[in-house]
């Protein structure tokens, strides 16, 4: 089992303009077996590239503080989009987050991404074509509640990290991970989504904003004023999201403000000293004498499922680390004994290979399912307009 953890991984980052020109990401136009501007030969005059009238509106799905996600349609193939209508203010230009995700975005290709089609730049909006997904891991675990099955878990998990390995290895981080962005399509692929927060540069940053991910999502470095954080700041979300579909519940659902949530933290993985975590004391809002004392527990006394899943709790405990440095990177979290029953051909697909063209590998039905049935709705207004939990 690799034991390559985070530090590991930043060791050998190295800042862009030093990357040699075959080693960096090719910002290209994506491609796949879906692609809303198919011409059929009939019709040579077909809609364009680029242009509004390509698409029809079916029916808005959500709104945000910036952006506003429909239903669509391409009046090209009648195959169905997602699309984020970005609202733009003459006095204030294109908001800075939309140009950082479709910038991004147009450089990834890979089965646990969304895919960004087009790019619809007019006076008033900006509008990001993406391939319509049916619906999100949030509303996925509402409709099956008190945790999802754990061959569902593994799976869910699998393609969760690696997405991650792939925009990690090219310098991204997300910086957004909740279930409101881990789209899942009608055949079970779960996808990456809503990079408006994420950030490509060089690796790790001490410039980045701590205001990033939703408060149950955020680890406690960043809860506690750091703004030196790497792909260790994903790699505490993975965690969350994990232990969330295996118990059914948040791992730390704060209720009240960033005091309450690293209370709910410090009671599960204890609160932090200078010997368990170096450099604590130099953190802008670490102040020890607002914090109960609390001893480290084992997972499974704070999570019980987590007892029933063979290396789930050995998993989930090197990703929750308080330390973020000792979390596990989610090239490593591939090789942790938790996958070793998956077959050997899913570590050998290519980036835009679905996990489920592998023999053998589908989603089990969840309890009280008779059928595998997924919500009609897409939940792309949850996240890609920029909405909060």
């Amino acid at each position: 089992m690799s034991t390559r953890n985070c530090q590991g991984m930043d060791s050998v980052i190295k800042p862009l303009d030093t990357i040699p020109e075959d080693k960096k990401v090719r910002v290209q136009r994506t491609q796949s077996s879906f692609d809303p501007f198919e011409k059929p030969t009939s019709q040579p005059t077909s809609p364009k590239f680029g242009k509004a009238d390509s698409y029809e509106k079916l029916e808005k799905l959500g709104e945000g503080s910036y952006a506003t996600v429909y239903k669509g349609k391409s009046k090209v193939n009648g195959k169905l989009v997602a699309l984020k209508v970005i609202r733009l203010q003459e006095e204030e230009g294109t908001p800075f987050t939309a140009i950082r995700e479709a910038s991004l975005l147009k450089g990834l290709k890979h089965a646990n991404i969304v895919l960004l089609h087009d790019i619809i730049h007019t006076k008033e909006t900006l509008t990001l074509v993406f391939e319509y997904v049916h619906t999100d891991l949030c509303q996925y675990m509402d409709k099956h509640p008190g945790g999802l099955h754990p061959d569902n878990v593994k799976l869910f998990l699998f393609q969760l990290l690696r997405g991650l390995s792939y925009i990690h290895q090219r310098y991204i981080l997300h910086r957004d991970l909740k279930p409101q962005n881990l789209l899942i399509s009608d055949t079970g692929e779960l996808k990456l989504a809503d990079f408006g927060l994420a950030r490509a540069k060089s690796v790790p940053s001490h410039t980045y904003s701590n205001e990033v991910v939703t408060l149950w999502y955020r680890p406690p470095d960043v809860l506690l004023g750091s703004t030196e954080y790497s792909t260790c700041l994903d790699m505490w979300g993975v965690g969350c999201i994990f232990v969330e579909m295996i118990q059914g519940v948040a791992a730390f659902p704060g209720m009240k403000d960033i005091q309450d949530q690293l209370e709910r933290i410090f009671l599960v993985l204890g609160t932090p000293n200078e010997d368990t975590w170096p450099g604590v004391h130099s953190l802008p809002h670490f102040k020890p004498e607002r914090f109960t004392q609390y001893s480290s527990k084992n997972l499974r006394q704070a999570w019980n499922k987590l007892s029933y899943v063979n290396h789930a709790e050995d998993l989930a405990s090197k990703l929750l680390q308080c330390f973020p440095k000792n979390r596990l990177s989610a090239q490593a979290a591939l090789s942790h004994e938790y996958f070793s029953d998956l077959p050997p051909r899913l570590w050998e697909l290519t980036d835009m290979s679905s996990i489920f063209t592998v023999p053998n590998v589908r989603l089990q039905l969840e309890v009280g399912e008779s059928m595998r049935v997924f919500g009609k709705n897409n939940s792309y207004g949850k996240g890609l307009s920029n909405s909060k939990h």
